[in-house]
């Protein structure tokens, strides 16, 4: 079967119409108005009635991470990457999106965050191949009150534990910091741990084997002074069952760089959100660049594994 022709940023863009020019117009003339917006947008609850989520994540750009595949600046285009996410966000079944504030606020702007759920990623200094890559500092949202201020549904922090490289203590220390503070804000936070290691070429990688994942979900989990608004973001791996038997926290499944076909990725998500402690999917690459470039089809099906169809 033939796939559709992928269309350019631009391409995709115009469906939207001519909005990108508006964008850049409002924060040079009118840049107030992003404060504006924060306070009047139209807020929801965290969870509807099922107690699941489906969240699409878009905060890998900010580390420097735009390959998807083997198409390593697959990211680099803004317009497409919106009107990706724009895409997905119309779509039934998606509660809400996972970025940093450059994307929400022009999601914000265009006014696609309306009564949807607005996680702010928070630590997005460990740049992808850098050195420094495990010291994570937050560069984005850097506490739980400038989320709480703009009046954001939780943060997010990526916390990857390597026990060969000092810049590890430090993320520790300012994520339990984080949860804390959203906590006292009565915010969800979420915590996206990963057993690490650092090859010898530099490259920092996730072990992503069943005990070292379970050995992450425990120290994530006593990060804060309490873990009563703490949610995990995990990868789905081998054994999923006995992995998610290490924590009583709601987990949400990450997608990660989709490297095998889109029905065994289906597949895998469908098994896991059987387990009772999943309660959803934080996914971005895999639905915003799908192989065959129909985002409106790979977002309606992972609301189908998620909430079984509803809306």
């Amino acid at each position: 079967m033939e796939l559709p022709v992928e269309q350019s940023g631009l391409q995709r863009w115009r469906g939207y119409g001519d909005r990108l020019a508006e964008l850049t117009e409002i924060r040079v003339r009118h840049p107030e108005r992003l404060a504006e917006a924060w306070q009047g947008r139209r807020t929801r609850a965290l969870v509807g009635e099922d107690g699941r989520l489906l969240i699409v994540a878009a905060d890998h750009p900010a580390r420097g991470a735009l390959g998807v595949r083997g198409d390593r600046m697959a990211m680099a285009s803004r317009p497409d990457l919106i009107a990706r996410l724009m895409t997905a966000l119309e779509r039934p079944g998606v509660d809400g999106v996972l970025a940093t504030p450059d994307i929400l606020e022009d999601l914000l702007l265009l006014g696609a965050l309306e009564g949807k759920v607005v996680i702010g990623s928070m630590n997005r200094g460990g740049l992808q191949g850098a050195a420094f890559e495990v010291d994570d500092r937050f560069t984005a949202y850097r506490t739980a009150d400038e989320i709480a201020a703009r009046r954001l549904d939780g943060g997010k922090m990526l916390t990857r534990i390597d026990l060969n490289d000092p810049g590890t203590v430090a993320t520790l220390e300012s994520s339990a910091a984080a949860v804390t503070g959203l906590a006292e804000h009565k915010l969800m936070a979420m915590v996206e741990p990963f057993w690490s290691t650092r090859a010898e070429d530099g490259r920092v990688t996730n072990l992503l084997d069943p005990d070292s994942v379970i050995k992450s979900i425990h120290i994530a989990s006593a990060l804060g002074a309490t873990s009563a608004y703490t949610w995990l973001k995990l990868p789905v791996v081998d054994e999923l069952d006995r992995v998610m038997e290490a924590t009583t926290l709601p987990t949400l499944l990450l997608g990660g760089d989709p490297t095998v076909a889109p029905e065994a990725t289906y597949a895998s998500w469908g098994k896991a959100l059987s387990l009772p402690s999943v309660r959803g999917l934080v996914v971005g690459r895999a639905l915003l660049f799908p192989p065959d470039g129909d985002v409106a089809a790979a977002v309606d099906h992972a609301a189908m594994l998620v909430h079984g169809g509803a809306a």
